[in-house]
Protein backbone atom coordinates (compact mmCIF):
# COMPACT_ATOMS: atom_id res chain seq x y z
CA UNK A 1 0.00 0.00 0.00
CA UNK A 2 1.27 3.65 -0.43
CA UNK A 3 1.35 4.23 3.37
CA UNK A 4 4.71 6.83 2.50
CA UNK A 5 2.32 9.05 1.36
CA UNK A 6 0.60 10.03 4.70
CA UNK A 7 4.46 10.10 6.48
CA UNK A 8 3.53 13.53 7.35
CA UNK A 9 5.42 13.25 10.87
CA UNK A 10 8.65 12.29 9.65
CA UNK A 11 10.10 15.63 8.52
CA UNK A 12 8.08 17.76 6.48
CA UNK A 13 3.78 18.10 6.07
CA UNK A 14 1.49 20.18 3.87
CA UNK A 15 0.99 22.13 6.64
CA UNK A 16 4.31 23.18 7.57
CA UNK A 17 5.27 24.18 3.60
CA UNK A 18 5.14 28.19 4.18
CA UNK A 19 7.64 27.89 6.93
CA UNK A 20 9.81 25.52 4.90
CA UNK A 21 9.82 27.69 2.17
CA UNK A 22 10.42 30.84 4.58
CA UNK A 23 13.12 28.99 5.95
CA UNK A 24 14.83 28.23 2.47
CA UNK A 25 15.49 31.55 1.84
CA UNK A 26 16.62 33.11 5.15
CA UNK A 27 20.01 34.48 5.35
CA UNK A 28 23.04 33.10 5.96
CA UNK A 29 27.00 34.26 6.09
CA UNK A 30 27.90 34.29 2.35
CA UNK A 31 31.40 32.49 1.10
CA UNK A 32 31.21 34.01 -2.40
CA UNK A 33 27.79 36.02 -2.83
CA UNK A 34 23.71 34.41 -3.79
CA UNK A 35 23.40 31.90 -5.42
CA UNK A 36 20.19 31.92 -7.98
CA UNK A 37 18.37 28.97 -8.16
CA UNK A 38 16.17 29.73 -11.35
CA UNK A 39 12.78 28.06 -11.89
CA UNK A 40 10.06 28.38 -14.13
CA UNK A 41 7.28 27.96 -11.92
CA UNK A 42 5.57 30.37 -10.11
CA UNK A 43 5.90 30.22 -6.20
CA UNK A 44 4.15 27.33 -4.70
CA UNK A 45 4.46 25.24 -7.85
CA UNK A 46 5.87 21.87 -7.67
CA UNK A 47 9.16 23.19 -9.30
CA UNK A 48 9.76 25.35 -6.76
CA UNK A 49 8.79 23.83 -3.78
CA UNK A 50 11.70 21.26 -4.64
CA UNK A 51 14.03 23.83 -5.23
CA UNK A 52 13.44 25.30 -1.80
CA UNK A 53 13.30 21.69 -0.22
CA UNK A 54 16.87 21.38 -2.09
CA UNK A 55 18.17 24.89 -1.21
CA UNK A 56 17.27 24.02 3.07
CA UNK A 57 20.37 22.10 3.52
CA UNK A 58 22.19 23.23 0.79
CA UNK A 59 23.07 26.34 1.58
CA UNK A 60 24.17 25.38 5.02
CA UNK A 61 27.09 22.87 3.59
CA UNK A 62 28.11 25.46 0.98
CA UNK A 63 27.80 28.72 3.76
CA UNK A 64 26.67 30.77 0.80
CA UNK A 65 23.01 31.84 0.59
CA UNK A 66 20.45 30.79 -1.72
CA UNK A 67 17.69 32.47 -3.32
CA UNK A 68 14.51 31.20 -5.91
CA UNK A 69 14.37 33.37 -8.96
CA UNK A 70 11.05 32.43 -10.85
CA UNK A 71 10.97 33.08 -14.82
CA UNK A 72 7.77 31.96 -16.24
CA UNK A 73 6.71 31.79 -19.62
CA UNK A 74 7.64 29.65 -23.22
CA UNK A 75 7.01 26.15 -21.22
CA UNK A 76 10.72 26.95 -19.34
CA UNK A 77 11.91 28.97 -22.08
CA UNK A 78 12.21 32.02 -20.33
CA UNK A 79 13.97 30.65 -17.56
CA UNK A 80 16.37 28.41 -19.72
CA UNK A 81 17.07 32.15 -21.42
CA UNK A 82 17.86 34.32 -18.25
CA UNK A 83 19.84 31.20 -16.75
CA UNK A 84 22.30 31.07 -20.29
CA UNK A 85 22.50 35.40 -19.73
CA UNK A 86 23.60 34.66 -16.19
CA UNK A 87 28.06 34.38 -16.01
CA UNK A 88 29.26 31.24 -15.13
CA UNK A 89 30.99 31.31 -12.30
CA UNK A 90 29.20 28.57 -10.52
CA UNK A 91 26.31 31.68 -8.32
CA UNK A 92 23.50 29.90 -10.86
CA UNK A 93 21.97 26.88 -11.68
CA UNK A 94 18.64 26.50 -13.41
CA UNK A 95 16.42 23.59 -12.08
CA UNK A 96 15.56 21.50 -15.33
CA UNK A 97 12.96 19.50 -15.59
CA UNK A 98 11.26 17.30 -18.29
CA UNK A 99 9.63 20.27 -19.36
CA UNK A 100 12.21 22.19 -20.13
CA UNK A 101 13.79 18.68 -22.43
CA UNK A 102 10.87 18.79 -24.29
CA UNK A 103 10.68 22.85 -24.60
CA UNK A 104 14.68 22.50 -25.64
CA UNK A 105 13.66 19.54 -28.42
CA UNK A 106 11.14 21.95 -30.09
CA UNK A 107 13.56 24.26 -30.39
CA UNK A 108 12.34 27.09 -28.71
CA UNK A 109 15.00 27.89 -26.84
CA UNK A 110 19.07 28.48 -27.92
CA UNK A 111 20.06 26.75 -24.52
CA UNK A 112 21.71 23.75 -25.57
CA UNK A 113 22.82 20.29 -23.57
CA UNK A 114 26.20 21.36 -24.29
CA UNK A 115 25.44 24.73 -22.68
CA UNK A 116 24.81 22.81 -19.19
CA UNK A 117 26.93 21.17 -16.72
CA UNK A 118 24.99 18.67 -14.36
CA UNK A 119 24.89 18.75 -10.97
CA UNK A 120 22.38 16.44 -9.53
CA UNK A 121 18.71 15.03 -10.44
CA UNK A 122 16.07 15.77 -7.32
CA UNK A 123 13.18 13.82 -7.91
CA UNK A 124 11.97 11.05 -10.07
CA UNK A 125 8.34 9.73 -10.85
CA UNK A 126 8.11 6.95 -13.14
CA UNK A 127 5.54 6.82 -15.99
CA UNK A 128 3.33 4.26 -15.13
CA UNK A 129 0.53 3.12 -17.14
CA UNK A 130 -2.70 2.14 -15.28
CA UNK A 131 -6.02 0.32 -16.24
CA UNK A 132 -9.82 -0.11 -14.75
CA UNK A 133 -9.16 -2.65 -12.16
CA UNK A 134 -12.58 -3.51 -12.37
CA UNK A 135 -13.39 -3.20 -16.57
CA UNK A 136 -10.31 -3.54 -18.50
CA UNK A 137 -9.78 -6.92 -19.78
CA UNK A 138 -6.41 -6.37 -18.93
CA UNK A 139 -4.94 -8.15 -15.54
CA UNK A 140 -1.52 -8.83 -16.23
CA UNK A 141 1.47 -6.60 -17.74
CA UNK A 142 2.06 -9.46 -20.11
CA UNK A 143 -1.78 -8.95 -21.32
CA UNK A 144 -1.56 -5.62 -21.52
CA UNK A 145 1.66 -6.02 -23.86
CA UNK A 146 -0.23 -8.89 -25.93
CA UNK A 147 -3.42 -6.90 -26.37
CA UNK A 148 -1.52 -3.98 -28.00
CA UNK A 149 0.53 -6.02 -30.30
CA UNK A 150 -2.52 -8.29 -31.37
CA UNK A 151 -3.57 -4.53 -32.67
CA UNK A 152 -6.65 -4.21 -29.53
CA UNK A 153 -8.26 -0.59 -30.23
CA UNK A 154 -7.46 1.07 -26.80
CA UNK A 155 -8.08 4.71 -26.01
CA UNK A 156 -4.85 6.39 -23.80
CA UNK A 157 -5.28 9.02 -21.88
CA UNK A 158 -2.33 11.66 -20.60
CA UNK A 159 -2.60 15.39 -19.49
CA UNK A 160 -2.29 17.76 -22.55
CA UNK A 161 -0.95 17.29 -25.89
CA UNK A 162 3.06 17.52 -26.61
CA UNK A 163 3.79 16.46 -22.89
CA UNK A 164 5.83 13.96 -21.24
CA UNK A 165 2.02 11.81 -21.58
CA UNK A 166 1.55 12.56 -25.42
CA UNK A 167 5.31 11.07 -25.65
CA UNK A 168 5.02 8.47 -23.84
CA UNK A 169 1.94 6.73 -25.82
CA UNK A 170 3.58 7.52 -29.17
CA UNK A 171 7.41 5.89 -27.72
CA UNK A 172 5.53 2.91 -26.27
CA UNK A 173 3.50 2.27 -29.41
CA UNK A 174 6.34 2.82 -31.30
CA UNK A 175 8.80 0.39 -29.19
CA UNK A 176 5.81 -2.41 -29.52
CA UNK A 177 5.74 -1.96 -33.05
CA UNK A 178 2.41 -0.78 -33.40
CA UNK A 179 0.25 2.48 -34.52
CA UNK A 180 -0.16 5.20 -32.02
CA UNK A 181 -3.28 4.78 -30.29
CA UNK A 182 -6.38 7.25 -29.88
CA UNK A 183 -4.62 9.71 -27.03
CA UNK A 184 -7.53 11.62 -25.48
CA UNK A 185 -5.62 14.75 -23.23
CA UNK A 186 -7.49 15.61 -19.75
CA UNK A 187 -6.58 18.95 -17.26
CA UNK A 188 -4.17 17.04 -15.23
CA UNK A 189 -3.12 14.08 -13.57
CA UNK A 190 -6.05 14.08 -10.73
CA UNK A 191 -8.77 14.85 -13.95
CA UNK A 192 -7.37 11.55 -15.89
CA UNK A 193 -7.31 8.95 -12.99
CA UNK A 194 -10.92 9.61 -12.63
CA UNK A 195 -11.57 9.56 -16.00
CA UNK A 196 -9.95 6.20 -16.01
CA UNK A 197 -12.20 4.98 -13.29
CA UNK A 198 -14.94 6.26 -15.28
CA UNK A 199 -14.22 4.26 -18.23
CA UNK A 200 -13.69 7.22 -20.29
CA UNK A 201 -10.41 5.82 -21.52
CA UNK A 202 -8.82 2.62 -21.53
CA UNK A 203 -5.43 3.16 -19.91
CA UNK A 204 -3.98 6.07 -18.21
CA UNK A 205 -0.39 7.50 -18.61
CA UNK A 206 0.00 8.39 -14.82
CA UNK A 207 2.70 8.91 -11.91
CA UNK A 208 2.50 6.99 -8.50
CA UNK A 209 1.79 9.97 -6.84
CA UNK A 210 -1.00 11.33 -9.09
CA UNK A 211 -2.91 8.28 -8.41
CA UNK A 212 -2.53 6.81 -5.17
CA UNK A 213 -6.19 6.88 -3.76
CA UNK A 214 -7.81 5.07 -6.83
CA UNK A 215 -4.96 2.62 -6.64
CA UNK A 216 -5.44 1.90 -2.53
CA UNK A 217 -9.44 2.52 -3.08
CA UNK A 218 -8.91 -0.64 -5.76
CA UNK A 219 -10.11 1.19 -9.08
CA UNK A 220 -6.95 1.68 -10.93
CA UNK A 221 -4.32 -1.51 -11.15
CA UNK A 222 -0.60 0.11 -12.58
CA UNK A 223 0.66 -2.61 -15.43
CA UNK A 224 3.90 -1.07 -16.74
CA UNK A 225 6.06 1.46 -15.16
CA UNK A 226 8.68 3.08 -17.32
CA UNK A 227 11.42 3.25 -14.97
CA UNK A 228 14.35 1.43 -14.33
CA UNK A 229 13.25 -0.52 -11.35
CA UNK A 230 9.84 -1.94 -9.75
CA UNK A 231 8.14 0.16 -7.19
CA UNK A 232 7.36 -1.57 -3.99
CA UNK A 233 4.00 -0.25 -3.51
CA UNK A 234 2.70 -1.90 -6.34
CA UNK A 235 4.59 -4.70 -6.27
CA UNK A 236 2.03 -6.42 -9.43
CA UNK A 237 3.62 -3.71 -12.13
CA UNK A 238 6.80 -4.98 -13.81
CA UNK A 239 9.11 -2.78 -15.42
CA UNK A 240 8.85 -2.30 -19.39
CA UNK A 241 12.83 -3.19 -19.12
CA UNK A 242 12.20 -6.55 -17.27
CA UNK A 243 9.61 -7.18 -20.04
CA UNK A 244 12.19 -6.71 -22.85
CA UNK A 245 11.00 -3.03 -24.08
CA UNK A 246 13.84 -0.52 -23.61
CA UNK A 247 11.77 2.59 -22.57
CA UNK A 248 12.57 4.65 -19.34
CA UNK A 249 10.51 7.53 -19.02
CA UNK A 250 9.42 10.00 -15.85
CA UNK A 251 8.51 13.06 -14.94
CA UNK A 252 11.92 14.35 -13.52
CA UNK A 253 13.42 17.58 -11.64
CA UNK A 254 17.23 18.09 -11.36
CA UNK A 255 19.54 20.83 -11.16
CA UNK A 256 22.34 22.27 -13.51
CA UNK A 257 24.79 24.87 -13.63
CA UNK A 258 26.71 26.82 -16.62
CA UNK A 259 29.31 24.04 -18.52
CA UNK A 260 31.93 27.23 -18.67
CA UNK A 261 31.82 26.78 -14.72
CA UNK A 262 35.24 24.92 -12.93
CA UNK A 263 35.23 21.84 -12.39
CA UNK A 264 36.28 21.97 -8.87
CA UNK A 265 32.76 24.48 -8.17
CA UNK A 266 30.71 22.25 -10.08
CA UNK A 267 31.77 18.99 -7.78
CA UNK A 268 31.30 21.54 -4.94
CA UNK A 269 28.14 22.20 -6.01
CA UNK A 270 27.48 18.55 -6.29
CA UNK A 271 28.30 17.12 -2.96
CA UNK A 272 26.50 19.62 -1.47
CA UNK A 273 22.88 18.93 -2.90
CA UNK A 274 23.78 15.16 -3.09
CA UNK A 275 24.50 15.48 1.15
CA UNK A 276 21.58 17.83 1.45
CA UNK A 277 18.86 15.61 -0.41
CA UNK A 278 20.65 12.47 1.93
CA UNK A 279 19.07 14.36 4.84
CA UNK A 280 16.36 12.95 6.57
CA UNK A 281 13.74 16.27 5.96
CA UNK A 282 14.59 16.04 1.83
CA UNK A 283 13.70 12.33 2.41
CA UNK A 284 10.87 12.98 4.68
CA UNK A 285 9.80 15.20 1.79
CA UNK A 286 10.23 12.70 -0.83
CA UNK A 287 7.93 10.34 0.98
CA UNK A 288 5.49 12.59 1.71
CA UNK A 289 5.23 13.59 -2.30
CA UNK A 290 4.85 9.60 -3.34
CA UNK A 291 8.70 9.37 -4.45
CA UNK A 292 11.81 7.50 -2.94
CA UNK A 293 15.73 7.93 -1.81
CA UNK A 294 15.95 6.63 -5.57
CA UNK A 295 15.39 10.18 -7.14
CA UNK A 296 18.52 12.15 -6.14
CA UNK A 297 20.81 10.91 -8.61
CA UNK A 298 24.47 12.37 -9.01
CA UNK A 299 25.66 14.33 -12.05
CA UNK A 300 27.16 11.32 -14.32
CA UNK A 301 23.87 9.73 -14.24
CA UNK A 302 21.50 12.95 -14.46
CA UNK A 303 23.19 14.31 -17.75
CA UNK A 304 22.79 10.82 -19.28
CA UNK A 305 18.98 10.84 -18.37
CA UNK A 306 18.84 14.96 -19.67
CA UNK A 307 20.37 14.17 -23.29
CA UNK A 308 18.73 11.30 -23.44
CA UNK A 309 14.97 12.99 -23.58
CA UNK A 310 16.05 16.02 -25.57
CA UNK A 311 18.01 13.34 -28.16
CA UNK A 312 14.42 10.82 -27.84
CA UNK A 313 11.30 13.95 -27.90
CA UNK A 314 12.91 15.61 -30.94
CA UNK A 315 12.12 12.87 -33.31
CA UNK A 316 9.19 11.47 -31.71
CA UNK A 317 7.70 14.80 -31.15
CA UNK A 318 8.47 15.13 -35.22
CA UNK A 319 6.93 12.38 -36.38
CA UNK A 320 3.84 13.08 -34.24
CA UNK A 321 3.67 15.53 -36.32
CA UNK A 322 4.03 18.57 -33.74
CA UNK A 323 7.25 19.76 -35.13
CA UNK A 324 8.25 21.44 -38.33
Amino acid sequence: MLSTKKILSVGVGIASMAGVMAMSTAPVAAAEGTIEVVTHAGAGGGTDVNSRMMMIRTRRHLKQDMVVVNKRGGGGAAAMQYFKSRPADGNTVLTFTVGHAITMAKGKTDLTVEDMAPIARGTNDPQILMVNCKTSPYKTPEEFVAGMKNGDAMKFGGTSSGTIDHLTVFLWAKRLGVDMPTYIPFGGGGELATQVVAGAVDVGTLNLSEASAPIEAGDLCPLVILGENRMDPIPAAKTAKEMGIDLVLSTTRGFVTHAGVAEERRAELEAAMMKAMGHSLYQAYLMNSGLDNTSPMASEAWGKQIKMMVGEFGPALKEMGLLE
